[in-house]
């Protein structure tokens, strides 16, 4: 078996998991259809019947038969699940019970209307979600589904019909399914159907007639179905064949079948390589299917000069613009190769281009022409199940420009180290010849004739394992002839006595030239495999480091090193910072351009060398794209720039660039994780901290306040005037504290409401004018007479909201404006059609200049405009506004006020939501 024949190890594994999981899954049917009335549900009961009668246990889990009297008639005798009821809105809806079928666990089980919404308060949200899990527990489910209810169809659907359809299905319930059933009816058959009554009842028949029953959506619906059914049923043919493939003993692949209509260029090294992509392309674009392109590079076509590799690679890159898939195969049958190839992409017709003995063609392939069967000869011989298409010569299309400067030189990557110039193997061979011949002629005596060929055999293979081909023909030409000059008697001439030993020159030439083609064949292979354990070594060492990184920077590290071990050169892996904005390097090596980066993260796509976007930049800059969304830029200049264009060497640097990318949002929902964590224990304990201070800091603080008092009642507290201030002192800083404590305990409470889900209010029509009244009462102390305005419009409604709350909330910044800002103070409030408005501001200096550009921070707890402060406080007040604020599902904001006449200050809006009161009883 050779290596192109034997199976991969991995794909049997995979599919031997695949086959185990199908094993214990339960199979999934869905009857299919373009639309309502093509009969889905009834071919779907009538296919049911058919099992039953055959022994099956068949139960009907839920059928829609709209009131149609034959789909109705074939329920009976099919056991049936009683609805579950669930009330909703007053109603009670009758649903399909997920749990009496899990209970029931039938071999077959009918569920119709696959997109159906579940009521609310079920299980799960949609009907293909209980699908999904009766399939997990092992029960077969017969469904019906309409192509519009696809998700990925949800537009164009209702861009054709013009309606919106709300109940959809992912894509891959449909492509998961095990078999599906195509249920088709013709426009005309349909609206005949709708038109007797079979579909809706004849005032809903003639509504939908008139909107989405239209013949032109019909048609578009139909053509729609049947080609999602088409991939479905192209993706099964795959699957079988891959199947089949595992299991024949050869593990060689199914002949290829005509039934997609699939195509394969075959890329050659001469110019007409771009017309053969272009010709394909255009058939590919005619006959609406998918196509590949493949280039086969033999160890000869691995030593072709720069300009014609430069021209296979513009070709191949031509192809991947046009929309085909690449690939660059090894092999020394070139036919054997491109047959397999078709054959795994079951590509039924290859594209070949002008043959090798055409104009355009190397030189050495126009020779090989004359003396080995022409290409298409050979694939017809090798696969005849292939439909070859030859493209003929043309000199008008426009040849493809050579590779930029900066991708001219080196290697691919994938091919083998260039041999040596060519008359450096042909020195080595004459070499080797005459080393051979010096050790070969004192023993010309002992050893036999044969075994001093076999002496000149064993330095034709080292010639060609070092030198390739060409220098080992030159070798065992030069040694069949230095064998005759100095070894056959006649010696010293090239006269031969023995007519024999022709043949032995014959045989001697024919081995040496065979054993040169199969050591170079050998040399080429191995270099070949070399190169892709290289890449297999490069993505296990990046996956294995990269497990182990747990910083942004140990990811971009580790990954720069790998990038720069496989393509050498230098390479840097950017990452963007909190603010979600990439960071340049700390040095910048040279040629580097940090606006090109940008330009790759903002877009998600690559840039520079070897792209089309400012391509004259020695780095190419590619995007690091993640699940989630792009996460960073990986730069590299390569010390070979041309295996940028190689498809290998490009697929590469996508995958090692695809794992950095997963590496840093894995690093960066770890960080977020640990945040998240680190937030809640610190949340956790400033509440239960809060808690305790303010229960048990309350009780005495009561008592000190009341003996306070008592001591300005006293007989003779006035004879003293130190001791009366002193007591009035005592009074004014307990009162002080006890508000403090209080916006503890309001802190506390708040924070314990909104964790138990939401803060306990006691809503009631209230008069604003009061609330802002009492609030101004409150405040008396801190705020004297005259101090505070208000603006509250005379027409102001009644509006629903926690009073003692509200009130505090104001208390609270009024109390701030005293603090803070100046008099006069101004509360206003207008009334909006949603919305209800209180303001509150002051002519102060306004808003601390540290919180500029972000002042919503003022709301945060133990937050204060001034870290170092005389104004006593500890920043509680705000943010036990806000959260009431939040708690009546409103907002409130700080801004610096408009100055007036007054000045400047800071301002205050609390924003309510609020409806029509209720109207007064007659």
């Amino acid at each position: 078996m050779t290596e192109r024949e034997r199976p991969d190890p991995d794909a049997l594994l995979a599919q031997m998991q695949a086959q185990d999981g199908r094993a214990r899954r339960g199979r999934l049917r869905i009857y299919f259809g373009a639309n309502a009335g093509v009969g889905k549900t009834w071919s779907m009961l009538s296919a049911a019947q058919r099992e039953r009668a055959a022994g099956r246990d068949v139960v009907v889990g839920v059928v829609e038969t709209h009131g149609r009297a034959e789909t109705a008639a074939l329920v009976h005798g099919l056991e049936q699940l009683p609805l579950r009821e669930a009330p909703h809105r007053g109603h009670v809806l009758r649903e399909f019970d997920l749990d009496a079928a899990l209970a029931r666990r039938p071999q077959l089980l009918l569920v119709d209307e696959l997109a159906h919404s579940n009521a609310p308060g079920s299980r799960h949200g949609k009907r293909w979600q209980d699908v999904q899990e009766l399939l997990e527990a092992g029960i077969e489910v017969w469904t019906a589904l309409n192509v519009q209810h696809l998700e990925s169809l949800n537009g164009t659907v209702g861009a054709i019909t013009g309606i919106r359809v709300h109940e959809t299905v992912p894509d891959g319930v449909l492509d998961e399914a095990d078999e599906v059933v195509l249920v088709d009816a013709t426009p005309d058959e349909l609206l005949a159907r709708l038109a007797a009554g079979k579909v809706y009842v004849p005032q809903q028949a003639r509504q939908a007639q008139q909107n989405f029953f239209r013949k032109g959506n019909l048609i578009a619906l139909r053509e729609i179905a049947l080609r999602r059914t088409a991939e479905h049923v192209e993706d099964d043919v795959r699957g079988w064949r891959v199947e089949q493939s595992g299991a024949r003993a050869d593990g060689q692949t199914p002949p290829a079948w005509n039934t997609s209509g699939a195509l394969l260029a075959a890329i050659g090294p001469g110019e007409a390589a771009a017309h053969t992509v272009r010709v394909a392309a255009r058939m590919a674009g005619q006959l609406n299917v998918r196509w590949h392109a493949a280039y086969v590079e033999t160890a000869r076509l691995a030593r072709l000069p720069a300009a014609q590799r430069d021209q296979v690679l513009a070709a191949l890159h031509l192809a991947e613009e046009l929309g085909a898939e690449t690939a660059v195969l090894t092999d020394e049958d070139v036919a054997g190769a491109l047959a397999a190839q078709a054959r795994r992409l079951n590509c039924a017709t290859l594209i070949l281009g002008p043959a090798a003995g055409s104009a355009d063609a190397p030189a050495w392939d126009r020779w090989l022409a004359r003396i080995r069967r022409p290409l298409a000869e050979r694939l017809g011989r090798r696969a005849p199940d292939l439909d070859l298409v030859c493209v003929g010569r043309t000199d008008s299309a426009r040849r493809l420009a050579r590779s930029p400067a900066g991708l001219r030189t080196g290697n691919t990557g994938d091919e083998p180290a260039r041999a040596a110039a060519p008359w450096k193997g042909l020195a080595c061979a004459a070499a080797v010849c005459v080393g051979v011949t010096l050790l070969a002629t004192p023993l010309s005596g002992v050893l036999e004739l044969s075994n001093i060929v076999m002496l000149y055999l064993l330095g034709v293979v080292g010639v060609a394992w070092r030198f390739g081909r060409t220098p080992a023909a030159f070798g065992a030409l030069i040694n069949v002839l230095a064998f005759d000059f100095f070894f056959v008697q006649p010696t010293f001439s090239f006269a031969v006595s023995d007519v024999q030993y022709v043949l032995t020159f014959a045989v001697m030439l024919g081995v040496g030239l065979l054993v040169g083609q199969l050591t170079a064949g050998l040399r080429f292979q191995a270099a070949v495999s070399a190169s892709r354990a290289l890449r297999t070594q490069s993505l296990f060492e990046l996956t294995r480091d990269l497990s182990a990184a747990l910083e942004r920077t140990q990811v971009a590290d580790i990954g720069a090193a790998a990038v720069q071990r496989h393509f050498g050169g230098e390479a840097l892996v950017l990452t963007a910072d909190a603010q979600d904005r990439l960071q340049p390097p700390a040095a910048a090596p040279a040629g580097f351009d940090f606006s090109v980066a940008d330009w790759a993260w903002q877009h998600g796509q690559s840039a520079g060398l070897g792209t089309g976007t400012l391509s004259a930049q020695p780095w190419h800059y590619v995007a690091l794209k993640a699940p989630m969304r792009v996460r960073g830029v990986l730069a590299l200049r390569p010390a070979e720039p041309r295996w940028l264009l190689v498809p290998e060497q490009a697929q590469q640097l996508e995958t090692l660039a695809r794992q950095i990318a997963i590496a840093v949002e894995r690093v960066h929902y770890v960080e977020v994780a640990q945040q998240a964590v680190v937030d809640i224990e610190s949340e956790r304990l400033r509440n239960a901290l809060l808690g305790a201070l303010s229960h048990d800091v309350r009780t005495p603080l009561t008592a000190l306040i009341a003996l306070a008092e008592s001591l300005q009642r006293l007989p003779g507290a006035d004879a003293s005037p130190a001791v009366g201030e002193a007591t009035q002192a005592i009074v004014a800083q307990a009162r002080a504290l006890s508000a403090l404590v209080n916006n503890l305990l309001d802190m506390a409470r708040l924070e314990s409401g909104a964790a138990g889900g939401a803060v306990s209010l006691r809503r009631d029509w209230q008069s604003v004018e009061e609330v802002v009244g009492s609030a101004i009462r409150a405040t008396r102390s801190v705020l004297p007479a005259g101090s505070v305005r208000t603006s509250l419009p005379a027409e102001l409604p009644l509006v629903e909201f926690d009073a003692v709350l509200l009130e505090r909330v104001l208390v609270n910044l009024l109390e701030n404006a005293a603090r803070y800002g100046a008099p006069p103070v101004v509360i206003a409030a207008r009334a909006l059609p949603q919305t209800l408005q209180l303001i509150v501001r002051d002519h102060g200096p306004g808003l601390p200049a540290s919180l500029q550009g972000r002042p919503d921070q003022l709301f945060e707890k133990f937050t204060r405009g001034h870290a170092e402060s005389a104004t006593p406080g500890v920043g509680l007040g705000l943010a036990i506004c806000k959260a009431i604020v939040q708690a009546h599902g409103g907002q409130i904001h700080a801004a610096d006020a408009v100055p007036d006449e007054a000045g400047g200050g800071a301002e205050f809006t609390v924003v309510l939501p609020r409806r029509d009161p209720p109207t007064a009883p007659p």
